[in-house]
């Protein structure tokens, strides 16, 4: 959710009980003013929380030129003083893939570890080889699966320019309220994966300039999204069913929108079998 919307951005998804307190608020808007001049941001979303036992970890992401490439997350227990987290690398997923079970302690230096059942040859024989990883590290890497997975944007909210950079597309007026019902209107805000074939079925209305994003209605497994309009049926409201706990919003005809995860940072990998 862009700072600046967020007064009242928060209460579009307060239904879902993805909810923050005053203090919370006040201490965000004013915080991520201080973090665009400092980081030099174009623009400072507040991405959301993940839930810890001892405490929650409140996440912030700026974003650069390139609103797909060029983003920074940083995280903080009081919504004031913000640290920023590490840049993600294939070896830092590998350690996380194997060593992270559960929730999260709410502890950035906690250490997993992960004992692997074999010897090897080593300069001291016999010693076994543990593989480690903080929890500032997956912390980092659940964040950045949780964006490729389910970052969602209206069609036509974004513009990819001639030179290759992403960009708020400022003319974007909003879905219409027939548009907002159907899941094809609905992108993925990443690097491209797979080809966009819904210009085959648009091909008057399709644009190379807006649809280069991933449509929602291609994810696997069907069925991980909820669709459904709240608010006196003025506001469409999106749930993934894959990452619980991620809210998506927009207002018909108007360029409000946005999302926010807030959950333990676990994946529902039961979600094939309940479908």
């Amino acid at each position: 959710m862009d700072s600046n919307s967020l007064s009242y951005s928060l209460d579009f998804i307060a239904s879902s009980g993805r909810i923050l307190n005053v203090e919370q608020r006040t201490a965000l808007q004013t915080s991520m003013l201080i973090l665009k001049k400092n980081y030099n941001f174009k623009r400072v979303m507040f991405w959301g929380k993940v839930l810890g036992i001892k405490q929650d970890y409140f996440i912030a992401q700026g974003r650069g030129e390139d609103e797909i490439k060029n983003r920074t997350y940083l995280y903080s227990f009081n919504c004031m003083d913000w640290l920023l987290l590490p840049t993600v690398s294939e070896s830092m997923i590998e350690e996380v893939a194997k060593t992270a079970r559960g929730h999260f302690t709410g502890d950035p230096s906690f250490v997993y570890e992960h004992n692997l059942y074999f010897q090897i040859e080593t300069e001291e024989e016999g010693e076994n080889n543990v593989i480690k990883s903080s929890e500032e590290n997956r912390l980092a890497v659940t964040i950045q699966q949780i964006d490729e997975d389910v970052s969602v944007v209206p069609r036509g909210a974004f513009i990819r320019t001639p030179l290759g950079p992403v960009h708020v597309n400022r003319s974007f007026e909003g879905l219409s309220e027939s548009e907002a019902r159907q899941l094809d209107n609905f992108l993925h805000l990443r690097e491209p994966k797979r080809g966009n074939t819904l210009y085959l079925e648009r091909m008057g209305d399709w644009c190379p300039a807006i649809d280069f994003l991933d449509v929602l209605s291609d994810d696997i497994p069907k069925g991980s999204w909820s669709l459904q309009f709240e608010c006196a049926s003025r506001v469409c409201m999106l749930r993934s069913l894959l990452w619980l706990g991620l809210t998506f919003y927009h207002v018909p005809n108007t360029p409000q929108h946005g999302y926010i995860y807030i959950g333990n940072g676990l994946k529902n990998q039961d979600l094939p079998f309940m479908l």
